[in-house]
């Protein structure tokens, strides 16, 4: 499930999986578990090479394995419709191959302007990073749904390949997701910092965790 709705106007709270039309709440635990899959699938990558580039490729190879035993019709492909989230029109669809490549690219380029991970300043850029990350690529939008957690599941990878401990960004529970959408709707108005403020707290208590 990703942190934004992106479903058709008109859609209900079941939908139609391989396992036939099932309910929100039989959907969210194979949601969670798409997750799981899609997670032990980075931490694969990873073990296999050190260093994992996100390219458009990835992303979308990253969905399939999440979802695409849930939505074997669309999961794994840039989506061919459009939709909606949070009230606003997602990008045209027809843009996507594009404004992925070059949110790829930006990325990179991002990532190598990172200062010294042993300067006092190196987690403040990180966090912005990941701030500017997860909203652009829901901003993108690039598929039918769960953008959210595909964006929450590369800022895993991306966090590993900067030789830094995962953060779980939570989503899931009412209170955690009113927090984080907030989040994200101050940065649509181009205000960064409150997202900035929840992942940097969330890195700053997983690495003091590691530290103890």
């Amino acid at each position: 499930m990703g942190i934004t709705t992106t479903k058709p106007k008109g859609a209900t709270s079941y939908k139609e999986t391989a396992f036939g039309i099932i309910s929100r709440s039989r959907l969210l635990r194979l949601e969670l578990e798409g997750t799981k899959k899609g997670l032990e699938y980075l931490y694969g990558l990873v073990k296999e090479r050190k260093n994992v580039t996100i390219t458009p490729q990835l992303i979308c190879k990253l969905h399939g394995v999440s979802f695409g035993w849930i939505f074997p019709g669309w999961a794994g492909k840039y989506r061919k419709i459009q939709v909606t989230y949070s009230g606003k029109e997602a990008t045209p669809y027809y843009q996507i191959p594009e404004l992925i490549t070059n949110f790829c690219k930006d990325l990179e380029e991002r990532i190598k302007q990172l200062p010294d991970p042993d300067r006092e300043e190196f987690i403040v850029e990180v966090g912005k990073l990941l701030a500017w990350f997860q909203h652009r690529c829901v901003v993108i939008h690039p598929f039918q749904d769960y953008n959210g957690r595909i964006a929450r599941m590369l800022t895993v990878l991306i966090l590993i390949t900067l030789s830094l401990p995962p953060i779980e960004i939570k989503a899931e529970l009412p209170t955690d997701r009113k927090r984080y959408i907030t989040a994200m709707q101050d940065a649509d108005a181009g205000n960064f910092s409150t997202l900035e403020g929840l992942i940097g707290r969330a890195l700053g208590e997983t690495l003091e965790q590691f530290r103890r």
